[in-house]
């Protein structure tokens, strides 16, 4: 059983239709047992510079062997996401049978083609293979610089392919390919000279590929497959770094939380013991004669500017919230087979296609309660907050990847399915959570009146200044995570495969934890000087991480990695700038309800007798 995109299950067919796609297919693999023999198909999918990962062609763009037909095979969403576009290829692997240096076919060189390999092996070219949902990867020649005077460089051609198979019982564990004992063909500058041991002579040359295949029987279990994969990786030898960024941000919040309730609850109980006065009176009598955050009692709760925009920043991030949670849930909970390439690329789209009725019931319902009345533009702009700019960002990329031929180009067909995903899910489900949340939607709750004349806002010292309180704010969430987004950067634009979820949940509870309480002590601060704008400093104090993060996306980009290239970086910064962008939203939702909360609690503190 496979699901894929070009080919459906006839059950899938007959019964679901496009919810076998979103909802089983996506996620589900089914492989059945191989007997003695049988064929085992090995499919070529891509290949690209090895320090470009997203910078990826197709396996037969290379002059390599390749049948006279080319047969693709269907893909899932994920995959297609993923560049993916397997093809089936002329090597024939049978279960268990060991095959000895086999001819693959003879193929006869032009000086371009020659070329064009060397180009290909002097940028470090790797390839990827599909086994039984197993990736194998290598590098497509071999390069050698040595000496300075004279200076050599070689560049040789992998004509040989030695496949390792793990199996046990009727299925196929691990699979991988070496070239060890194996000398490369040497590809001279300037096509002429004899290759693979014949010469054709006329400018052209000839190569003769080969392969062999043994089989080894593994005690791993089929179910069990996956670790052997992630064994293979280098990914889980920083385990114990892992666990040491996570007590270093335990320490962080611990420290945050410290502060917040300790420090802070001691200065309001102060405060609350001074502000609450013996004499009856309402809340509209306290402003005689004090100074602090309680002379702003009326003001306080003064609706900002830019109610829609600021819901739909809300909604948005409730949005995210719910979309990473339930991807971090899910992964937990192993629904996520690391043999089946894009799964979370397709959990991702579909999860959020189904959590925009979040994103339209808390910016609607919010939008309703301070007294907004285009309820539809607050819709509108609520669906377009996030989309627009990332329907922006993928056409710069994508036209990038079609001009350079790149299979991380999408085809139409999966540009039609993600536009209709949209068009038909997506923004429905924010029309009607938005169409909920206004008619469900209460009085907002505020504990004291707001007078119609505002208050003058006494001259701030600089360190309360929204420049300042961003810097602050952003800082200490984005330190709480600096060590494990490095291992979360070198996966998404790396080879490794991700796999210690329960670290990533403690490291997002951390994360929400510490720009909830980082928010609130601003907030406090922000009051005690008499400026009762916090509605939109709350959103930026702390939303400003997604500068940081983008910030260090900069240094991973320069530092840290070795892409280049115009389709490479358009790619890492595009995305890059989505990211920092979903962060800030995210943090800058958790951030406001932080506040809001706090500030009712101090309020509502107050002796009304």
């Amino acid at each position: 059983m496979h699901c894929g995109i070009g080919y459906l299950p006839g059950g899938c067919q007959r019964t679901m239709g496009l919810h076998c796609v979103l909802i089983l297919c996506l996620f589900t693999s089914w492989t059945a047992g191989y007997k003695q023999g049988e064929n085992v198909t090995l499919f070529v999918n891509k290949v690209g510079p090895y320090h470009n990962p997203q910078e990826t062609y197709h396996y037969y763009t290379l002059p390599v062997c390749r049948p006279e037909k080319v047969h693709h095979k269907s893909l899932s969403l994920g995959e297609v996401l993923d560049g993916d576009r397997m093809a089936e290829s002329l090597y024939h692997i049978r279960f268990r049978e060991n095959v000895d240096k086999k001819t693959l076919c003879q193929l006869t060189l032009s000086e371009k083609q020659v070329d064009q390999l060397r180009e290909a092996i002097e940028e470090l070219f790797y390839f990827e293979f599909v086994l039984d949902d197993i990736p194998i990867w290598g590098f497509v020649g071999y390069i050698e610089e040595s000496g300075f005077l004279p200076h050599s460089h070689k560049v040789g051609l992998w004509t040989h392919l030695d496949f390792n198979i793990e199996y046990n019982g009727d299925s196929v564990i691990f699979a991988n390919v070496s070239v060890k004992d194996v000398k490369p063909v040497p590809l001279e500058e300037g096509a002429g000279a004899a290759v693979g041991g014949v010469g054709v002579g006329g400018g052209s040359v000839t190569v003769t590929h080969t392969y062999s295949v043994r089989w080894f029987e593994s005690p791993l279990p089929h179910a069990r497959r996956a670790e052997r994969l992630r064994d293979y990786s280098f990914f889980p030898k920083t385990l114990e770094i892992h666990w040491l960024s996570i007590i270093n941000s335990l320490v962080l919040v611990v420290l945050l939380l410290g502060f917040v309730i300790i420090i802070l609850m001691r200065v309001l109980k102060n405060d609350f013991a001074r502000y609450n006065v013996e004499e009856e009176g309402g809340c509209d009598d306290l402003d005689q004669g004090d100074n602090g955050w309680k002379i702003i009692h009326t003001d306080v709760f003064r609706f900002p500017p830019y109610k829609s925009l600021l819901c739909a920043v809300l909604g948005v991030g409730a949005q995210f919230l719910t979309l990473a949670t339930g991807i971090i849930v899910m992964a937990l909970l192993g629904m996520f087979n690391v043999h089946r390439h894009g799964a979370i690329n397709s959990a991702a789209i579909v999860l959020y296609a189904l959590t925009s009725c979040v994103s339209g019931y808390v910016s609607c319902s919010f939008y309703t309660q301070i007294n907004g009345q285009r309820w539809v533009w607050n819709i509108i702009l609520t669906s377009s907050l996030f989309s627009a700019p990332l329907f922006l960002t993928w056409s710069v990329v994508n036209s990038i990847h079609w001009w350079s031929g790149s299979t991380q180009a999408l085809p139409a067909t999966t540009v039609l399915l993600l536009l209709g995903a949209w068009i038909l899910v997506g923004f429905p489900l924010t029309v009607i959570g938005g169409i909920v949340g206004k008619n469900r939607a209460g009085s907002f709750q505020a504990p004291c009146r707001t007078r119609n004349i505002a208050r003058q806002i006494p001259t701030q010292p600089w360190y309360k200044h929204t420049a300042v309180h961003m810097a602050i704010g952003g800082f200490l969430p984005f330190s709480a995570i600096s060590v494990e987004l490095y291992y979360i950067f070198a996966t998404v634009w790396g080879r490794e495969h991700y796999t210690l979820y329960g670290i990533l949940l403690c490291v997002y509870a951390i994360l929400l934890s510490v720009g909830a309480c980082i928010s609130v002590a601003l907030t406090y601060f922000l009051l005690s000087g008499e400026d009762y704008r916090w509605w939109w400093r709350s959103v930026l104090s702390t939303g400003s991480t997604g500068i940081f993060i983008f910030v260090y996306s900069v240094f991973y980009y320069r530092n840290r990695s070795s892409m280049s290239g115009l389709v490479q970086s358009t790619e890492f910064f595009g995305y890059s700038l989505l990211t920092a962008m979903v962060f800030s939203l995210m943090l800058g939702s958790v951030s406001f309800w932080a506040s809001l909360a706090f500030i009712r609690y101090i309020y509502r503190s107050l002796k009304m007798d």
